[in-house]
Parts: structure tokens; sequence; C-alpha cells
């Protein structure tokens, strides 16, 4: 979000300045979720393992840093504009600091699995007794409440597992492939969204009542609640939505280009655009038969009898020269990119859409930055992941309550 200055009206704060979340959180989900909080204004403390750390700052690739030390370029992209410190919860005094922050916190997140905290020592009622206002959110793979516990609400859950569990991957492939994920961590990315949602409800209630409460986000729900067009498609037909062609709602084809593909989709009895395109190709005779207009036709015709014949001519097309002609003809288009083309697309710089916050050896790293246009709003902060414990003094000391030789005594023992 890059602010853009409106008439008669000077620059706002960001909306969740003076927000305290404390991200006790690892890998993706949690950390994209309070990442997404951090850009908004709050105040994001990330709670780690002394030693170790969050464990994505053990993933590959790895940046190197000039004393030797490395960082890894996935624990960069998730987790810029945080504070870092580092506590055993094991320990009577670390759990001491750790009780002080969550009496002055907003928020407490959670993705280490069902019980998790509980077995720490806190649970939501203890966590609601040491402050009646904190809203508590909790990420895990199936869910995790008094009164929402189902048969799977045990098992270990991770991106593959929620894309498979949610129907994502019954629909993800090809006949012959058999069922595919979808590209990168979506089964952590979509939760992490829907969880920050959930955060600004319940904080949004708080305001209403004086009362947190806690949040309970299940991974494999929220993949769930995305199948907007295959669930309805069952629940008035019984069909079941697969990787078939015939199971195609309307014209969705991936048309070959000569250096790629494009896409173009929901075309399906639209007969001005299907014979600009025939008369474009050359094949105006096409444009007699009501089954190349899109007519009435099934996914399988598409790709059996149309997709061929456009391939003949777009195989020979660069596929932005390509991608316009069928605009100009009147289709919903688009480029099938790959992190190349996004990482030097104009359209993404105009939108602001990427953000440098550093590697934090001082050198450049480059992220995608949350998609919220606050047009009235001063510029999402950019400042680099933390290196682990970076914040110890910091917070430990001022809000967690801890002298310096406690914080130095946790640290020898690596406790902090």
């Amino acid at each position: 979000m890059t602010a853009q200055t409106q008439p008669n009206h000077e620059l706002r704060p960001l909306p969740l300045a003076g927000l305290r979340v404390l991200d006790a959180t690892h890998i993706v989900a949690g950390p994209f979720c309070a990442m997404i909080l951090a850009d908004m204004g709050a105040e994001v403390i990330k709670i780690e393992r002394p030693g170790r750390g969050d464990q994505a700052r053990l993933n590959h690739p790895f940046i190197q840093g000039p004393d030797g030390t490395q960082v890894s370029a996935r624990y960069l992209g998730v987790n810029r504009n945080k504070k870092s410190v580092s506590l055993d919860l094991r320990d009577p005094v670390a759990k001491r600091a750790f009780e002080n922050m969550l009496r002055v916190s907003d928020v407490l997140l959670d993705n280490w699995g069902p019980g998790a905290m509980g077995r720490l020592g806190y649970p939501y009622e203890r966590l609601s007794d040491i402050n009646p206002e904190l809203v508590y959110a909790s990420i895990s793979g199936y869910g995790d409440s008094d009164g929402l516990r189902g048969p799977y609400s045990n098992w270990p859950a991770n991106n593959p597992c929620v894309q498979g569990m949610g129907g994502w991957m019954a629909t993800t492939g090809t006949p012959e492939s058999g069922p595919q994920m979808v590209g990168d961590n979506m089964g952590d990315s979509v939760p992490a969204v829907w969880t920050a949602l959930g955060v600004m409800l319940a904080l949004e209630s708080r305001r209403k009542t004086g009362r947190g409460q806690h949040v309970d986000m299940a991974m494999y729900d929220c993949m769930a609640a995305h199948t907007t067009s295959s669930m309805p498609l069952y629940q008035t037909s019984g069909q079941i939505t697969t990787t078939a062609r015939e199971n195609m709602f309307s014209a969705q084809l991936t048309l070959r280009a000569s250096d790629g593909y494009v896409v173009l989709a929901g075309a399906g009895n639209a007969d001005d655009k299907w014979r600009a395109m025939w008369n474009l190709i050359g094949r105006p005779e096409l444009a007699d038969d009501p089954r190349y207009l899109g007519r009435d036709v099934s996914g399988q015709f598409y790709v059996t009898n149309i997709v061929p014949i456009i391939e003949e001519w777009s195989r020979h097309i660069p596929k932005r020269e390509l991608n316009q002609h069928l605009l100009d003809c009147g289709f919903s288009m688009g480029i099938v990119q790959d992190t190349a083309d996004l990482d030097s697309c104009p359209h993404l710089e105009a939108r602001n859409m990427f953000i440098d916050s550093g590697d934090t050896y001082g050198g450049s790293f480059r992220t995608v930055n949350t998609p919220i246009q606050l047009t009235g709003c001063v510029d999402t902060p950019a400042f680099p992941p933390p290196t682990l414990g970076q914040h110890n003094h910091e917070v430990l000391c001022n809000i967690g309550g801890l002298t310096p030789d406690e914080l130095a005594k946790l640290e020898a023992e690596g406790k902090a």
C-alpha cells in the first residue's frame, strides 16, 4: 500500500497503529497473518524458541551474510515489520515475562497445533483470566475449541493436506496427472487472510462489549469455504467437479502462444466474440456452426475441437500480442505469468505491489506488498524481518517486566 494524498485531507495513521500483537507462530500461516497486521500498523512481537527460532529460518533458499551467517529467504518473505524476542515458555521466569506481555497486549496468535498453548499452561480460560480483553486466535488444521472439535481435530496438517481435504486438489490438474496441488502455499496463506479478518471482527466485538474471545481458525474450514462454484453445483445437481474436461462450467481455455500461454475465460454463448476471433484467424466459416460459437457444448468439445484450431494460429504469436488480439475480440483474457513475469510487471509496479524491506544484513530484499490500498493513510512500513531475539532487551525488560540481570541469566541458560 502506498498512500495517495486526497484533496483537502491530511494522511491518517495506519488503522492498526497502537495495537499490540504477540505472534507465537511459525512457518507460513501464522506469520503471514501477523505480517498483514504489522503492515497495517500494529506492533507485532514475534515470540520464538531460543537458539533455533521459527522453523522457517531453516528453510531453503538462503541469503548469505557478510560474516558467513545466513538467513532464509522464505522467512524474510513473511516476517517484515515485526520485533523478535526469544523465550522458552516452559521456564518460570519466561512465563512471568510472557504473562506480563499478555496483560498489555491486544492479540495473541498461535499456530502450533491442537492443544499446544494448553500444554504450556495457557488454555484459553487461563489467557482470559490474565487479560479478559485479549483476542486469542489459533490456527490449526481442523479446529480446536470446546464445542467445535470434530473427528479430525487431532490430525496434524499442512499446506498439501488441507488443499487435498478442502476440495482444491480434486479439481486441479488433468485427468492424466491426477489430483495436483495449487502452486505455492495456498493452504497456509488462505487461512492466514481469514484469520486476519477473524481477528479484526473479534476486535470489533471487543470494542462493543469490552471482552476478548477465542478465534478458532481451521485451515480445513478456510479451504472448504472457497469451493464457491463446485459446491453450489453439487448442491443443485449432485455433480462432483473433477479435473475432467466435461466439468468446465463455460469456456476456460489455456491457449499456447509462441513463448508461453494465455488464458481465455467465460466465453460460452458469446457469439460476437467468437465470430470476431474466427474472422481474425482466417476461419470465418466456423461461425456458421453454433458449436463453434460456444453454444451448449461440453468442455471436451472445446479441448478436442476448438482449441486445436485456435492453436494452429496462436502458437506462432508471442503471448502478450496474442492476449491483446483476443482482448480486441472482446474476450476476457489473461497471460499465464510466472514469478519472473510478476517481478517485472509494470501494472504491479504502478499499484505499488512490491516493497523492499531488506535482508537483515543491510542488503535489498524485494517482497510482494499487502494488497490493501488505503489511499487516505500513510505508507506501509518497510522494516526488515528481525533477527532472532533482536528485541529481547527492548521488550522483555519493558513490557515483559524482567530486570536486565534476569534477562542475562535466561540468555546464559539458553532460555531467551
